[in-house]
């Protein structure tokens, strides 16, 4: 993804930010330790920001770290946040972790994506569930929202495809809501569109005659005519210095019932 900056200069963009975030001047200004006679000033062009102005309102109104340099830029200021490729020497560190980590999750699934949900990485786990899946989908650059929802992709394993369906779409709803990006929003409109397969997630429309007792909304979903069952979690990084690594995301699939457990701990072993 590319930063956009905008002609109208940094006043408007501010003031759109804090209207996404339902924040009146005021509020802002006393989150930001400033008036809202200086917030005005700013939004209508008659006050230019300082960069540490631009970067504090920019910290109290959650603007991404790409944004944060685009709001940068509107005001003639140099962007303050590096974007480095992942491959770049000054990641390796963090490649080293991220491979570690989701080595060490095997034999559960575990993955990385960016911010258009690219797959970055991934360990066996993944590889198990996606095993037989179409080429066009897998190959690099994979996305994992179209590997899932795709009606080629695993959509048609997914036993509660409709209620997994809402529960992804949602995220990818609140993600845009969060952030100015086109391509999430055209990612979002892409798999929207997808039809559901012919009979697949009538199973997750159905109560189970002895449900498990889930702690969260389970993946079901069938490998070699077992159902498996996970939870997912998200986790990114705090605070990043760095635009790529802002937009990392891993997201681990933890077993949900005992069931799970001993069918990928037989596999692995």
């Amino acid at each position: 993804m590319t930063t956009v900056v905008s002609d109208t200069g940094v006043g408007p963009l501010l003031r759109g930010w804090r209207e996404r975030r339902r924040l009146s001047q005021l509020e802002l200004a006393l989150r930001a330790d400033s008036s809202a006679r200086h917030i005005s000033f700013v939004e209508t062009g008659r006050s230019r920001p300082s960069e540490e102005m631009i970067l504090k309102l920019a910290e109290h109104l959650d603007v991404p770290v790409r944004e944060r340099n685009a709001l940068l830029l509107a005001a003639g200021y140099a962007p303050r946040y590096t974007e480095s490729p992942l491959d770049a020497p000054r990641l390796a560190t963090l490649r080293e972790g991220i491979e570690r980590l989701l080595e060490g999750y095997d034999p559960y699934p575990a993955l990385v994506v960016d911010g258009s949900y690219t797959v970055v990485a991934a360990n066996r786990g993944i590889g198990l569930l996606l095993d037989g899946l179409p080429e066009h989908l897998v190959a690099q650059p994979a996305n994992a929202m179209r590997i899932t929802l795709h009606p080629e992709g695993l959509a048609p394993r997914i036993r509660n495809l409709r209620e997994w369906r809402g529960h992804l779409l949602a995220q990818m709803e609140r993600q845009i809501a969060l952030a100015r990006s086109e391509p999430l929003r055209a990612l979002y409109e892409e798999v929207a569109a997808y039809p559901l397969p012919e009979g697949a997630g009538d199973a997750g429309d159905r109560p189970d005659p002895e449900p498990y007792p889930y702690f969260a909304l389970p993946l079901r979903i069938e490998h070699d005519g077992q159902v498996l069952s996970f939870v997912s979690s998200i986790s990114t990084f705090n605070t990043p210095m760095d635009v790529t690594v802002a937009e990392l995301a891993i997201e681990t699939f933890l077993p949900a019932d005992p069931a799970t457990v001993a069918y990928l701990r037989a596999l692995s072993g």
